[in-house]
């Protein structure tokens, strides 16, 4: 071996005071980390898992929606002032959701896929045909942003969250709206119960409001002991339509007997301000997303978590996909993962994000998972697997 070779031929070396050229100080704190090297290979530009990314988009996102029809269309909407309606893979096909003038903050598609209704911080929602990219009508009303939007399950109806302390619904179809008054801050959640019968809306003045759709009257005002000491800033609502699920600024998780308008159970176990709420199709399962970096899977029937799934960082957003086992959740360290609820095992990490991720949504038929960042990039990660 040549190795054996030199130290042969030249034995033992030995370096004295005089062979010195010159002394560096060298601090501690310059020095590299062991796993330095290993992490920014890891970290670098070549960790992107998505297989398509969309940069419409020349600010953040903040907002994202995939077609209940078509497997392929999404939208976006972000701090640009942009929206888009784009096909995964499908580069040349696409339209602006143009005419806003502030930040797109809610992008939603109606029950059957016809329609796209945008919502922005300049108080305007526009509605748009999914697959024309015409413009159907513009709602007009709320005199600041819109905070969401949701659609009727069974029509063509939009509900709105304001800013200014108002809920906005209007039929697309006559352009006919209701207001609903009551609330005395900003509206940051709400929906239709699944059978469109009743209206529930939280806000930052630390109240849920369940309201008629048809008279536009408040039924329950729900505030006060056992409920939220701070503003509401999530809500999921069980599919029979008889429970409310709200999470606050103050860490809490209240469930609300809708008929009734009273707090039934409290979920206690998150440590911050908890973000976001997702139901499981097919178990009596809840889980929940916050700042402290948990993810918690509960049993609603018994009111006690199942298992804490940690994360590094805060939980922006999360969502069941489909009837599985399987929870996504999107991260403020700018990474997607998808979480077992029965083992509370983390099965797949996505890279390629650079900032925090601000929503996520499932493609029809749980191939494709859509992530929008602050970043300013939509990406598509492929999940076929867990379906």
């Amino acid at each position: 071996m040549k190795g054996h070779e030199d130290e042969d031929e030249y034995g033992d070396v030995y370096v004295d005071e005089g062979d010195v050229i010159q002394e560096i100080t060298v601090d501690d704190e310059d020095l590299p980390e062991a796993d330095d090297e290993v992490a920014s290979d890891i970290d670098g530009d070549e960790a992107d898992d998505s297989i398509h990314t969309f940069t419409g988009h020349t600010g953040e996102i903040y907002t994202v929606a995939c077609s209940p029809t078509d497997a392929l269309v999404v939208s976006t909407g972000g701090g640009d002032d942009k929206g888009f309606s784009w096909k995964i893979g499908h580069a040349d096909w696409g339209f602006e959701l143009q005419g806003h003038k502030d930040s797109i903050s809610a992008v939603a598609f109606s029950a059957d896929g016809q329609f796209l209704a945008s919502g922005s911080l300049d108080g305007l929602v526009q509605v748009w045909d999914t697959y024309s990219g015409n413009l159907k009508c513009k709602l007009e009303g709320p005199g600041e942003g819109i905070e969401w939007i949701k659609w009727h399950p069974k029509g063509h109806v939009v509900l709105a969250g304001s800013e200014d302390y108002s809920v906005w619904m209007w039929n697309t179809d006559n352009n006919a709206y209701k207001t609903f008054f009551g609330h005395g801050s900003l509206v940051t959640c709400g929906d239709f119960t699944p059978d469109g019968k009743t209206i529930c809306t939280g806000s930052d003045d630390v109240s849920l409001r369940i309201w008629s759709p048809k008279s536009g009257e408040t039924i329950h005002v729900v505030r006060g002991h056992p409920y939220h000491t701070e503003g509401l800033t999530c809500m999921a609502i069980t599919s029979d339509s008889t429970v409310a699920i709200t999470g606050s600024k103050d860490g809490s998780v209240h469930m609300v007997n809708i008929k009734t308008g009273k707090v039934i159970n409290s979920l206690a176990a998150h440590t911050d301000s908890v973000e976001c709420i997702g139901l499981s199709p097919s178990r009596p399962w809840a889980a929940t997303g916050g700042m402290d970096g948990k993810l918690i899977i509960w049993d609603l029937q018994h009111s006690s978590p199942r298992g804490t799934c940690n994360h590094d960082e805060g939980v922006s957003c999360l969502l069941w996909l489909g009837t599985t086992n399987y929870v996504v959740t999107g991260c403020v360290d700018g990474k997607v993962r998808v979480w077992d609820c029965h083992s509370g095992m983390c099965l797949r990490t996505f890279r390629g994000h650079a900032d925090p991720i601000q929503a996520v949504a499932v493609s029809v038929g749980g191939e494709y998972l859509v992530s929008v960042s602050i970043d300013g990039t939509a990406r598509v990660f492929e999940i076929a697997e867990f379906r």
